[in-house]
């Protein structure tokens, strides 16, 4: 019987697992998101992609909180009137549509942190104060009375904390803020989380101002820059206009070298011969005309090619 038995449960949850992948994973969310105090209210709600009739609300490690619908909805809360230290702690919700035996799959999770006001708040410091040009690193240091715990470094305006880490020995955590800019301007704060109760926070500390400023330019950086430019584009004109030079001369010279290759091949014109004729033609005289040289025709003299 034992084994009819544990063979329906495990055909039952690979059902569920197969059809769990059909349906869309419903979120969660937190109200308020921060800020949350010992016995103060809270509600989680946990948004569903489709209706559904019946909805869970998991805490990791602790309880969990069943809720069935009379009529279908897209959301589900579960609120805490007066909150405890055991509701602190990281949160999941699922879902089942009507009527079917399809489960998604969980939500992403939400941390319920809770403040404890019985935790002093830490002390912070920053160096260099206050004032800081752009560029400069920048340190924050934040410790407590001997509790070793987790240091959370939050600016006012950030709705989660910017860094976190780990004490060092006497409950001091030091934070560094590599080359600040005019937007890491602000107010700075510190908390704490013991680490026996990771969900759990001292309130918000003491205060720093750190204030950024750009870091003015040297004196005749502005005309220097002025300076690099106009010989920047007297280089580019000049370059430009030994190059225009360069082409003209080549496209030049090549039309000069074409037209004494035409010249050279081509038949003398009409003009030529009559040249030509007027200067062999001689009229009759008493002295017979002296011939040229045999070895030199004058046609070839003065030819070009």
């Amino acid at each position: 019987m034992a084994p009819m038995v544990v063979d329906l449960i495990l055909c039952w949850w690979l059902v569920a697992a197969s059809r769990a992948q059909q349906l869309p994973r419903p979120s969660l969310s937190l109200h308020p998101s921060q800020g949350v105090s010992l016995g103060d209210p809270v509600t989680l709600r946990c948004h569903l992609p489709r209706l559904a009739a019946w909805v869970w609300l998991y805490q990791e490690g602790g309880w969990l909180y069943p809720k069935g619908k009379e009529k279908e909805q897209d959301a589900a809360e579960f609120s805490f009137v007066s909150t405890l230290r055991v509701h602190a702690g990281r949160y999941r919700c699922q879902y089942r549509v009507s009527e079917s035996a399809e489960v998604s799959v969980e939500s992403d999770p939400v941390e319920l942190v809770l403040t404890d006001l019985r935790y002093p708040p830490s002390s912070i410091s920053l160096h260099p104060e206050q004032h800081v040009g752009t560029g400069t690193n920048v340190t924050i240091r934040c410790w407590n009375k001997d509790y070793g715990a987790t240091f959370l470094l939050h600016k006012d305006g950030s709705s989660e904390p910017i860094q976190r880490q780990d004490s060092s020995g006497g409950g001091t955590a030091t934070f560094t803020l590599f080359g600040v800019t005019p937007a890491d301007s602000g107010i700075y704060r510190c908390s704490y989380r013991p680490w026996h109760y990771a969900f759990m926070s001292s309130p918000l500390g003491d205060t720093v101002m750190l204030e950024v400023t750009p870091t003015a330019a040297p004196p005749g950086a502005e005309e220097q820059s002025r300076a690099n430019l106009v010989m920047a584009l007297v280089r580019g004109f000049v370059a430009a206009l030994v190059f225009g030079l360069g082409v003209f001369f080549v496209i030049d010279a090549r039309s000069l070298w074409i037209r004494r290759d035409d010249n050279c091949g081509a038949p003398p014109s009409d003009s030529e011969r009559l040249t030509y004729a007027e200067i062999h033609v001689v009229p009759p005289a008493s002295q017979p005309p002296i011939s040229p040289p045999l070895s030199t025709p004058m046609w070839a003299v003065g030819d070009p090619c």
